[in-house]
């Protein structure tokens, strides 16, 4: 038996992360491209913006950067908050993941 369940964290202006923005904003890294990126999670490119730009509003500093120019042109690469944000994110989630079957174990269903 498992227990299933979903965390994001949210504040006043929003959500700040969750697993699709996690997915999101891996891809972006992956991929140097918030198009390629939402393309990939069969989002369009304007649900993927607002996902990020609501993260953005809530955070405390950008968690993506737009770089333009140079021989490739431009792209959109994570920032080190949005690297962070990412790894305290999954941490946390896979704390959450040993605490609830931990809880199930202790009950007889």
């Amino acid at each position: 038996m498992k227990i299933k369940s979903k965390i994001w964290i949210e504040n006043d202006e929003g959500i700040l992360i969750s697993e699709g923005r996690v997915q999101l904003l891996k891809l972006i890294e992956e991929t140097g491209s918030l198009n390629k990126a939402a393309k990939a999670m069969n989002l369009s490119y304007q649900k993927a913006w607002k996902l990020v730009d609501v993260s953005n509003k809530a955070a405390k500093s950008p968690l993506i950067e737009t770089q333009i120019g140079g021989n490739k042109g431009g792209g959109t690469i994570l920032t080190p908050y949005g690297k962070s944000l990412i790894e305290t994110f999954e941490a946390i989630n896979a704390d959450c993941w040993v605490f609830l079957d931990e809880q199930l174990k202790k009950h007889v269903i």
